[in-house]
């Protein structure tokens, strides 16, 4: 089954069909978008992320200062979708085993048993993954990948959904481990996020600024109704011309000049084939979202800042011009002809 304009040759399901399709897996995504609000003010564009992630799959890196309600946000999200969420706070002296478990010796059974870490719910925040060492970090990162730990000589599944929101702070350096670039590229999205308006700042003080706890949130949505959701997003309609758009993208990011951007000296590495299939599931569900059951040109714009954001290293030259990976794929978005 693939959605399609009626008005493509190839459409097996009618436009009035897919949009239907599309209405129906979706009608949950509004209003989970509105009690998310009574818990958290502002922060749509985080909702969102979170919600795309989710639909295909993905996981997400979250840079902000502390106290932008991180944990809040997901932990409220799992709440409303009756789903096992686990903070686990990482440490520079943390083991891969305080991840995903280990094996402690029963005596009473003379064998050994296995103890599941916090890594097995449906929803993991990751909070400062950067203050963990390189082997803590790889034991998640593996989990992420492949869905299942191994422990002993026994491989566990991990449930699904599986999700994983890491966190890092932009401000402090001392003390941190860096996630290299191969890790990096392991998270679908790095969205940055950045302090609330001045109005949405006296609501959150409306709201929080008491000592009486906020009721817990009540499901609202099934985990089923998201695998769903999942399963139409598969099937979104995504147009030849949509797809070139996408590896042009992509490929702007490693050889520029050859797509009339004149960038070359400023990239040192450019964004891996991992980021042109996230680029096409992450504007796949950005047309979900809207309810549209085809992708369009502004839905890969609106989500490619944060696919490619942390896939593209820039040189020391222009480092010293004071430019970032956001400010040269901007540049390559600009100027990158849209279909």
């Amino acid at each position: 089954m693939t959605f399609a304009p009626e008005n493509h040759p190839a459409a097996p399901v009618s436009q009035t069909d897919a949009e239907a399709i599309v209405s129906d897996a979706s009608r949950w995504i509004q209003p989970l978008r509105s009690e998310i609000g009574r818990y958290l003010i502002g922060q749509t564009d985080l909702v969102d992320r979170l919600l795309i992630s989710l639909m295909v799959k993905g996981h997400i890196l979250l840079e902000g200062v502390p106290g932008l309600a991180k944990t809040l946000a997901l932990k409220t999200l799992a709440s409303l979708v009756n789903a096992k969420f686990n903070r686990i706070q990482f440490t520079p002296d943390m083991l891969p085993a305080d991840i995903v478990g280990t094996e402690i010796y029963d005596p009473r059974e003379a064998r050994f048993r296995v103890k599941h870490g916090p890594v097995f719910a449906n929803f993991i925040l990751a909070d400062e993954i950067n203050r963990a060492p390189a082997k803590v970090q790889s034991a998640l990162l593996e989990a992420m990948q492949e869905k299942q730990v191994t422990i002993g000589e026994q491989t566990f599944a991990l449930p699904s959904p599986f999700f994983v929101l890491a966190t890092q702070n932009p401000l402090e350096q001392e003390g941190t481990y860096p996630l290299p670039e191969a890790q990096l590229d392991r998270f679908m999205m790095k969205v940055i996020m950045d302090y609330p308006t001045e109005d949405e700042e006296l609501r959150v003080l409306d709201l929080a600024g008491t000592t009486e706890e906020m009721p817990v949130p009540v499901p609202i949505v099934s985990l089923e109704a998201i695998q769903q959701a999942r399963t139409v997003v598969n099937n979104l309609y995504l147009d030849e011309k949509v797809k070139r758009y996408i590896v042009r993208l992509v490929h702007a990011t490693r050889r520029p000049a050859e797509y009339g951007v004149h960038i070359a000296p400023l990239i040192r590495v450019g964004a891996s084939p991992r980021a042109t299939i996230n680029l096409a599931l992450a504007s796949r569900a950005h047309a979900f979202l809207n309810g549209r059951a085809y992708v369009t040109p502004h839905d890969v714009k609106n989500v490619a800042m944060d696919v490619l954001r942390h896939r593209v290293t820039v040189t020391y030259e222009a480092e010293a011009e004071g430019l970032n990976s956001e400010q040269i794929i901007t540049r390559i978005l600009d100027e990158l002809p849209v279909p």
